[in-house]
């Protein structure tokens, strides 16, 4: 009777699996995240907030998750090959986000690579268009599913694991770009006497 029950047990077990792997194996080759929000401060101000990577630190959701992770800047200041790699504990891993493409208030796309825990290289863009007074941003992602993030998508939901990240770090952009100080003003009396 016991071998009976153990092996109706294991056949459910292989079936179960069989069954994961089957639906994991239908699952999309490519994915694509994407959150937006309204923010109400001029596009130069949005856009200098996600093109200076240096400033990453007083909006982005992962920031907190490891306050002593080490991070390391190379590249110039701001736009298209500035690069901003970390390394910190099993919450943030270990990885890279160099900026491919930087279009003055309107574009920047990054080429985000993760290291550890998981290698994966994934295409992020911030698009900005103004919106009345204020500006719209577009923050999305897309990839390959590797056919273990494949499998790992039958149990979690990713797109909305990702999407709460953004829609946390769209927030904390709002607030800092709603509280920094508006653009100056050109001079309209230079020049003249």
């Amino acid at each position: 009777m016991f071998k009976k029950i153990l092996l109706t047990v294991l056949l459910l077990i292989v079936v179960g699996c069989g069954s994961v792997l089957g639906i994991a194996a239908g699952k999309p080759d490519k994915f694509h995240f994407e959150r937006q929000a309204t923010i109400a401060a001029p596009p130069a101000t949005v856009f200098a907030n996600i093109d200076d990577l240096h400033s990453w630190p007083k909006w982005s959701p992962w920031e907190k998750l490891d306050p002593a992770m080490t991070k390391t800047f190379e590249g110039p200041e701001t736009g298209v090959n500035s690069s901003y790699a970390w390394s910190g504990n099993n919450k943030v891993g270990t990885g890279r986000m160099t900026i491919t493409q930087s279009e003055p208030d309107t574009h920047v796309g990054i080429k985000l690579e993760f290291i550890k825990p998981w290698t994966a290289t994934n295409q992020v863009d911030f698009r900005l268009t103004p919106a009345g007074a204020g500006t719209q941003v577009v923050w999305s992602m897309d990839g390959t599913n590797s056919y273990m993030a494949k499998v790992i998508g039958v149990f979690m939901n990713m797109e909305s694991m990702i999407g709460k990240d953004f829609d946390t770090g769209l927030a904390q952009l709002k607030t800092v770009a709603e509280s920094a100080p508006a653009p100056a003003a050109a001079d309209s009396t230079a020049g003249h006497s």
